[in-house]
C-alpha cells in the first residue's frame, strides 16, 4: 500500500457561554482535529483500496488523542463526529475509508462502556476551501436529543485536487441551551447504542 503522507493538520475549539439565554456555569465545548494528507487514489479508478484504512489507524488514534486534550479529558467526552473531505481527483469511496480508523480511534480512547453508540459521519467531493458540517451525537446513545449537533469544518487551502481532508469532532455535552425534549442524557439505559 502506499505510504501515509501527511502535510497539514489544523485544531479548533469553541467555547460556548451562551446563545441569548443565561450564561452558562461551564461552556460547551466543540473542537475538532482536521489532518490534510495525499489521496494514494487521486486520479484513476484503483479497485483494491480497502488496505489503505489499516495506513489511517495511527493517525486516527493520534487525531483522537489531540482532540481529547482539547476537551480536557476523556470523561468530559460527551459528543463525538467524523468526516471527510475528498479533493476533485478522488472519489466518495475514499472517504469511505476514513469510517473504521476515525470512529474506533475514537471509540478505543473513549472506552466501550462510554462509547456504545456509532459514530455519525458524512463526508463529500469538495474544491479548495470546502467546508464540511459534521454530526454529533451522545457517545452512548443516538437518541440523546440534546447531544444532536454539527461542527462546520474546512480549510482555506484544502482539500487541494489529490488530497482528502479527514476530520474528527468532540463535545463535551449537551446544547448549551438544550430544551427540545427526548431522551436526556440522565435517562439513558447504555444496552444498544441508542437508548
Amino acid at each position: 500500500m502506499p505510504e501515509l503522507k501527511l502535510r497539514k493538520t489544523i485544531e479548533s475549539r469553541e467555547e460556548i457561554w451562551h446563545e441569548g439565554g443565561e450564561v452558562a456555569d461551564t461552556p460547551y465545548v466543540r473542537a475538532c482535529v482536521m489532518a490534510v494528507i495525499e489521496n494514494p487514489f487521486a486520479g484513476g479508478f484503483v479497485q483494491d483500496i480497502q488496505p489503505f484504512m489499516e495506513d489511517l489507524k495511527p493517525l486516527g488514534l493520534s487525531m483522537a488523542e489531540r482532540l481529547i486534550k482539547l476537551i480536557g479529558g476523556a470523561d468530559l467526552v460527551e459528543g463525538y463526529g467524523k468526516g471527510a473531505i475528498i479533493g476533485s481527483g478522488g472519489e466518495i469511496e475514499h472517504g469511505a475509508l476514513w469510517h473504521a480508523p476515525g470512529g474506533y480511534a475514537m471509540r478505543q480512547l473513549l472506552g466501550a462502556e462510554r462509547s456504545k453508540a456509532i459514530v455519525p459521519s458524512t463526508k463529500k467531493v469538495g474544491g479548495v476551501g470546502a467546508r464540511l458540517d459534521v454530526p454529533v451525537t451522545h457517545i452512548t446513545a443516538s437518541y440523546v436529543r440534546s447531544h444532536f449537533d454539527s461542527i462546520e469544518v474546512g480549510c482555506n487551502d484544502a482539500p487541494k485536487r489529490d488530497e482528502i481532508a479527514l476530520i474528527l469532532v468532540m463535545t463535551n455535552g449537551a446544547r448549551v441551551h438544550s430544551r427540545s425534549g427526548g431522551l436526556e442524557a440522565w435517562d439513558i439505559k447504555g444496552e444498544d447504542g441508542l437508548r
